[in-house]
C-alpha cells in the first residue's frame, strides 16, 4: 500500500456526494502530467454509460435549472434512440438524469414530448399549459398566434355629415360676383364679412355682430383677409385701396395705394401682403416699410382673383380671369411655374397641409374641374370634373381630405378624400332652402 498520506481535496461537492464517492487516480504519460477526475456513484454511471467505460465531468459550475421552465420545452437529439424506434424510458431516464426529476416527471404526465416530433430544431418551444391563462395567450388571442383583422381592427363605422346649416345669417347687400372674396374666418372664431360699403364681424362664440367700419358712398368692399394670428383684418377697396384694421379695437391702422382699379384678393404670409387687382398686377405690402407696396409682381394677362401663400411662405401661388395659375417664389420677380390646364377663370387656390409642393386649383364655369399639381416639376397629378363652378377649397387640418365650393349649375359643397378623389359628402342648395326659408320668415 502507498504509505504517502492524503491530502484533503479542495472541491466543492455537490450535495449528495461526499469524498468517499470520490475516486483518485493517477495516469502517467509520455509529458509526466497528472490529472485528476472526479468520477460520481457508480449507480448514476450505469444508466449512462457501459461498465467498461467511465464518465468524467469537470469542476465547472452547473446553476440550477428548476426555475427555468425547461419542460416548455421539447429536447430533441439527431440519432437518438427514440427517432430509430428504441426505448422510450431511456428516454426519460436521460431527460431526468439531464433536468432533474421535475423535468421527467411532467414529460411522463403530460405523455407529448418533443422527443416523437419530426421537428428539425434542438429545442422546440411548447405552449405552458401550468401557469394561469394570460391575456396574450393563444387560447384568448384566438387560432395560435394568428389574430383575425376584424377583431384587432374594428371597421369604422360612416361618418355622419350634418345635412342641414348650423347657423343661417342674413347678408343684405352681398355683391353677386365671382370674382370677388368677400367672406373670411379667423383663426379666433370671427367671421368677417363684406356687406355693400361695409364690413361686419360675427363672434361664433357668442352671436355678436360687430361693425368693423364703412367705406362711405363713394366706395365698396371687395375683399377681406385675416391675418394668421386673426388679430388684424385687411381690406381691399373698390378704388384699389389696402386697409389694415384691429380686429378688436375696431380701428384702423394703415392705408396703402398702388392699384389703379379694384383689390379682389388678398393674401397674408408671416411678415407681407399680397394684394391682386383688376389692374392684373400683385403688390406685396410690408406693414414696416413706410412705402405702399415692396414689390411688384407682373404676369397675368387679366384680372388677379385667387391668392394663395405655400404653409412656408417660400411660394405665392396667383390665379386670374387669363385662365392661368402662376406660382412665384421670393427670389424672382417672374413666375418659377406657369399652368395653364384650365380653360376657365382660376379663383380657388390652396395648398395642402399635408403635403409640401402640393397644390391644388379649381377653375370657373367652362372649366369645373379641381386640379392637382406638384409645384417641385410643375407636373399635374390629377384632376376630376365637379359639374359646377369651383368657387373656394379648403384643406383639413387634421385628415387629408379636401372641401369645395360651388356655385352655377349645381351650387354644391363637396367633401373629397385625397388621394383617391371619393366624396365622402355632397350638399346641395335643396337641403338648405327650407331652412333658409324659416329663417327669412
Amino acid at each position: 500500500m502507498d504509505s504517502t498520506p492524503r491530502r484533503k481535496s479542495g472541491l466543492n461537492l455537490p450535495s449528495g456526494m461526499n469524498e468517499t464517492s470520490l475516486r483518485l487516480e493517477t495516469f502517467s504519460s509520455s509529458s509526466s502530467f497528472r490529472a485528476v477526475t472526479c468520477v460520481s456513484s457508480p449507480r448514476a454511471i450505469s444508466s449512462l454509460s457501459s461498465p467498461s467505460k467511465t464518465s468524467s465531468c469537470s469542476d465547472r459550475f452547473i446553476p440550477c435549472r428548476s426555475s427555468s421552465r425547461l419542460h416548455t420545452f421539447g429536447l430533441i437529439e439527431k440519432g437518438s434512440p427514440v427517432k430509430e424506434g428504441g426505448d422510450e424510458a431511456y428516454a426519460r431516464l436521460l431527460k431526468s438524469e439531464l433536468f432533474g426529476s421535475d423535468f421527467g416527471s411532467f414529460s411522463s404526465a403530460s405523455g407529448q414530448g418533443g422527443l416523437s416530433s419530426p421537428n428539425k430544431n434542438m429545442l422546440r418551444f411548447k405552449t405552458d399549459h401550468s401557469g394561469p391563462n394570460s391575456p396574450y395567450s393563444p387560447s384568448i388571442l384566438g387560432n395560435g398566434c394568428r389574430v383575425s383583422s376584424e377583431s384587432s381592427t374594428p371597421p369604422k363605422p360612416p361618418r355622419k355629415v350634418p345635412k342641414k346649416p348650423h347657423k343661417v345669417l342674413d347678408a343684405p347687400s352681398l355683391q353677386d360676383d365671382f370674382y370677388l372674396n368677400l367672406v373670411d374666418w379667423s383663426s379666433q372664431n370671427v367671421l368677417a364679412v363684406g356687406l355693400g360699403t361695409c364690413v361686419y364681424l360675427w363672434t361664433a362664440s357668442n352671436s355678436k355682430v360687430t361693425r368693423l367700419c364703412d367705406l362711405g358712398h363713394n366706395d365698396s368692399v371687395c375683399s377681406v383677409q385675416w391675418t394668421r394670428e386673426g388679430s388684424y383684418i385687411s381690406v381691399g377697396t373698390h378704388e384699389g385701396q389696402v386697409q389694415v384694421w384691429d380686429g378688436t379695437q375696431c380701428k384702423r391702422v394703415r392705408t396703402m395705394g398702388g392699384h389703379q382699379t379694384r383689390t379682389g384678393v388678398l393674401a397674408w404670409n408671416s411678415r407681407t401682403l399680397a394684394s391682386g387687382s383688376r389692374d392684373r398686377h400683385i403688390l406685396q405690402h410690408d406693414l414696416r416699410i413706410s412705402s405702399d407696396y415692396v414689390s411688384k409682381l407682373v404676369g397675368h394677362k387679366s384680372e388677379v382673383c385667387g391668392l394663395k401663400w405655400s404653409q412656408d411662405d417660400r411660394e405665392l401661388a396667383s390665379g386670374g380671369n387669363d385662365n392661368q395659375l402662376l406660382v412665384w417664389n421670393q427670389h424672382s420677380q417672374l413666375p418659377i411655374l406657369k399652368l395653364t390646364e384650365h380653360t376657365a377663370a382660376v379663383k380657388a387656390i390652396a395648398w395642402s397641409p399635408h403635403q409640401s409642393g402640393l397644390l391644388v386649383s379649381g377653375g370657373g364655369t367652362a372649366d369645373r374641374c379641381i386640379r392637382f399639381w406638384n409645384t417641385t416639376n410643375g407636373h399635374q397629378l390629377n384632376h376630376v370634373d365637379t359639374g359646377s363652378q369651383v368657387c373656394n377649397l379648403a384643406w383639413s387640418k387634421n385628415v387629408n381630405e379636401l372641401v369645395s365650393t360651388h356655385g352655377y349649375s349645381q351650387n354644391q359643397i363637396m367633401v373629397w378624400k385625397y388621394p383617391s378623389l371619393s366624396k365622402v359628402a355632397t350638399l346641395v342648395w335643396s337641403q338648405f332652402a327650407s331652412a333658409v326659408s324659416c329663417h327669412v320668415s
